[in-house]
């Protein structure tokens, strides 16, 4: 259960089953004492015309329409400390032509900063809006999605952090009736990046599709946790998340929950992860849960792997003269394009192709093949 007291949230220690796969140490005080009061985060916006986009008090700025309520201490601390709330707001019946983009790109991470970001789609809308973070920085943010009845938002965050940065991040979707939203998540940089991501519904026939990529090199971890409620019937959810490890110490974690309420009939969801180890020395922990309390469902399922190369793949290759180096980029860049398709914006899949293709051309160069 969620509050707004952050006494009710203690200092995790680690052994909580919310908190044991994360490196607390490493969290850089975030979820302890650091004083949240940086401002260290340039902010720049690209918006087409049609969409209000402001940053507003925090009285005004209606935050907590998704039914936002603080799960842990970080995000708890985070709606304590910020006095301001960076808002996306598209009226209804407006179709944007361009994405809205947002790029965030950290200044350094000696003090810890936080934000709060409110996505607004009217009903009957149409709108993307895509999230870039870089630089370095310590930061913590509660983001939230207001989906209104008929209306499709697709967001997508690209962690394009420096080595050093620190990024925990607490989101929380409601998605009207018939409407949809694709949350996308694409992390490569960052020493820690804790994404937590809950979707819910606020009436019937709404979708959500979560789609994540991943590449965590030496010493990093990435962290997913996600959470489809199906509180409302017929309604839909697709999630599939796909990462890649290399390097010594690389860890990753995709926790995947999903609640089919006894008042969800007719619904159907499906979530799968899939990581690909290149290299010893990586972790990848996968865990999906399902939680079904009705009967009447057209479909739920769930699926987990974690594995090397496919010897096969490798094997028909190299069978018609490939080299095994490329033979075994091949085979990575496939594990990941059919995903990236799924994406739906062309710039940011045309971006992504290329930043896989850099990451392969790099591990090949340093032998990681």
């Amino acid at each position: 259960m969620g509050s707004f007291d952050l006494s009710d949230h203690p200092v995790p220690t680690g052994r909580e089953e919310v908190w044991r796969f994360t490196p607390l140490k490493r969290l850089k005080g975030l979820h302890d004492g650091a004083a949240l009061t940086g401002d260290g985060i340039d902010l720049k916006v690209e918006a087409p015309e049609g969409v209000n986009v402001a940053r507003v008090d925090v009285a005004d700025s209606g935050r907590g329409r998704s039914g936002f309520v603080p799960t842990d201490r970080v995000s708890a601390r985070v709606w304590d400390a910020t006095t301001g709330v960076f808002t996306v707001d598209v009226p209804a019946d407006t179709e944007l032509a361009e994405p809205v983009v947002v790029s965030l790109t950290g200044q350094g991470g000696d003090e810890a900063v936080a934000g709060q970001l409110l996505v607004t789609v009217g009903s009957h809308s149409s709108a993307t809006v895509v999230a870039r973070f870089q630089g370095s920085a310590t930061f913590a943010d509660n983001v939230e999605f207001v989906v209104g009845d008929g209306a499709r938002l697709t967001y997508v965050t690209i962690q394009d952090w420096d080595d050093d940065a620190v990024h925990h991040s607490t989101q929380r979707a409601v998605v009207g009736r018939d409407a949809s939203l694709k949350h996308v998540a694409v992390t490569f940089g960052g020493d820690v990046v804790r994404h937590d991501v809950t979707a819910t519904y606020d009436g019937s026939g709404g979708s959500v599709e979560m789609l994540g990529l991943y590449f965590a090199d030496a010493g990093q971890h990435i962290e997913h946790r996600l959470f489809v409620d199906h509180n409302e019937p017929k309604t839909s959810s697709n999630v599939l998340y796909k990462g890649a490890l290399q390097g010594q110490g690389a860890h990753t974690v995709w926790i995947g929950n999903v609640l089919i309420r006894k008042e969800a009939e007719g619904i159907e969801t499906y979530e799968e992860n899939r990581n690909l180890v290149l290299s010893d020395g990586c972790q990848a922990d996968s865990v999906p849960n399902l939680e079904i309390e009705t009967g009447e469902i057209e479909g739920a399922g769930h699926a987990s792997a974690t594995a090397r190369f496919d010897d096969e793949q490798l094997f028909y290759l190299r069978s018609r003269g490939v080299g095994e180096k490329e033979a075994r980029r091949l085979v990575v860049h496939g594990f990941f394009t059919d995903l990236i398709r799924k994406i739906g914006v062309p710039e940011i899949e045309e971006s992504l192709t290329s930043t896989v293709e850099a990451e392969l051309a790099k591990n090949v160069l340093e032998g990681v093949f």
